[in-house]
C-alpha cells in the first residue's frame, strides 16, 4: 500500500502531504484544484511517463527553480516501508531522477516494487485512437504482470532505431552490421510480441467468466505487425530490407502490433459502439486485468488510478465497479468533483483538494 505521499513543486502543489491511505482513496474537489495532479504524481512510481505522458519540465510548478519532487512510502505486506522518490533537478530539468531507499533506481526497474494501472477520461477514445494508443495501453497491462517486459521493451526501441538508421544512410549499409541489428532486435521483439499475446489470452480468459451487464463485455484480438517467434521475425527483417529502405523505416515487426476488441454481445467492433458501451468495455478491461495481475504477481502490491470514472456510471455499474474493486485487494485511488457518486464505498479515506492543496476529511 502507498501511503506518506509527498509533492514539491509538482504542477500546481508547492507542498503537498498526504497520508492515511486505506484500500479505497478519494481526492474531491472541483475542476482544476489539483486531483488529477496527484493521480499523475503516483503515476510516476510506474516506468514509462506517467499518465499524462508529459516531458518532465511541464510538471514543474510554476515560480520554482523548474524542478519538482515525489516522494512516497511502499508499505510491503510484511510491514516493511520501501521509500520511493523520483522528480528532477534545477540543473538537468529534463532530466528524471529515482530513487529507492535512497539509491538510484532505473526506472525499468520500478515495475519490480509495484504494479500500478490507471484510466482516465481521455483514454475514452482508446478504441478509436489510433495503434500506438493501444500499444501503450497494452504494454502497461503486460508491464503490471510480467516486470521484465520493460527491459525487453527497451532493447526493442533501441534496435529499431539503430536498425531505421542504418536503412536511412545513403549509401547500403554493411550486412554483417545489419545481421547483428536484426538479431538483436528479433530477440527483443518475439518477447514483447509473445508477451502481447500471452496477456490478451489471459485477460480473455476472466473476461469470458463475466456476464454481459452491467458492463459490456468485450473479446480481445492480438493483431501482430510480424511473425511471432525469433527465426521467423529475424528472416521477415532479412526478406524485407529493400521495402524498409525505399520506405526509410521498419514495417514489419511488434511496433506494428494492435489490439482490437469487439462487444460480444452484439459481435461489433468496439469502435463502431456507443459512447457508453465503449466506457463500460473499457472498465471491463481494466477490471479483469486488475483480478490478473493479482493472480499473476502474488505480493507485489497493486495500484489502480481512476480518474473521473464514477461520474459517468449510473448507480447499478456503480456499485458493481466498488464491489469488484474491493473483492480485487487493489489500493484505489479516485478523483471526483462530488461525493455523492462514492457514496457506497464503504472506509475510505477523503481528501478535499482546492489550488493545490488538501485537507483530509473524516
Amino acid at each position: 500500500m502507498l501511503d506518506r505521499i509527498r509533492l514539491a513543486w509538482f504542477r500546481n502543489h508547492r507542498n503537498t502531504a498526504l497520508s492515511g491511505a486505506r484500500a479505497f482513496n478519494l481526492l474531491l474537489g472541483e475542476n482544476g484544484a489539483g486531483k488529477t495532479n496527484i493521480l499523475e504524481a503516483i503515476s510516476l512510481f510506474a516506468p514509462g511517463r506517467g499518465l499524462r505522458r508529459a516531458a518532465l519540465p511541464e510538471m514543474a510548478g510554476q515560480g520554482g527553480d523548474g524542478s519538482f519532487a515525489v516522494a512516497a512510502d511502499l508499505v510491503l505486506p510484511g510491514g516493511e516501508p520501501l521509500r520511493i522518490g523520483t522528480g528532477t533537478s534545477p540543473d538537468k530539468p529534463g532530466r528524471r531522477i529515482l530513487r529507492v531507499n535512497g539509491a538510484d533506481t532505473p526506472a525499468v526497474a520500478l515495475g519490480e516494487h509495484l504494479s500500478i494501472f490507471w484510466l482516465t477520461p481521455a483514454m475514452d477514445r482508446l478504441f478509436t485512437d489510433s495503434p500506438s494508443a493501444r500499444r501503450r495501453f497494452l504494454d502497461r497491462m503486460v508491464l503490471a504482470v510480467e516486470p521484465a517486459h520493460a527491459r525487453a521493451s527497451s532493447h526493442l526501441e533501441r534496435a529499431l532505431t539503430e536498425r531505421n538508421r542504418l536503412l536511412a544512410l545513403p549509401a547500403t549499409p554493411d550486412r554483417q552490421w545489419l545481421d547483428a541489428i536484426e538479431a538483436q532486435l528479433a530477440e527483443a521483439g518475439a518477447a514483447v510480441a509473445q508477451a502481447r499475446a500471452r496477456l490478451i489470452e489471459r485477460l480473455n480468459d476472466i473476461l469470458a467468466r463475466l456476464p454481459d451487464a452491467p458492463f459490456a463485455r468485450p473479446i480481445l484480438t492480438h493483431a501482430p505487425g510480424g511473425p511471432l517467434q525469433r527465426d521467423d521475425l529475424a528472416a521477415a527483417l532479412a526478406a524485407s530490407r529493400p521495402r524498409d529502405r525505399a520506405a526509410g523505416r521498419t514495417l514489419t515487426g511488434p511496433h506494428r502490433d494492435d489490439m482490437l476488441v469487439t462487444m460480444a454481445a452484439k459481435n461489433q467492433p468496439a469502435a463502431d459502439c456507443s459512447t457508453g458501451e465503449q466506457k463500460a468495455m473499457l472498465i471491463a478491461i481494466t477490471l479483469a486485468h486488475c483480478e490478473l495481475s493479482g493472480a499473476a504477481v502474488s505480493g507485489l502490491p497493486r495500484l489502480l488510478l481512476l480518474d473521473e470514472v464514477a461520474a459517468h456510471l449510473d448507480p447499478v455499474r456503480r456499485g458493481a465497479l466498488f464491489e469488484r474493486l474491493a473483492a480485487n485487494g487493489a489500493q484505489v485511488w479516485m478523483t471526483g468533483t462530488e461525493p455523492e457518486p462514492f457514496e457506497g464505498l464503504k472506509e475510505a479515506s477523503v481528501w478535499r483538494i482546492a489550488e493545490g492543496g488538501l485537507q483530509a476529511e473524516e
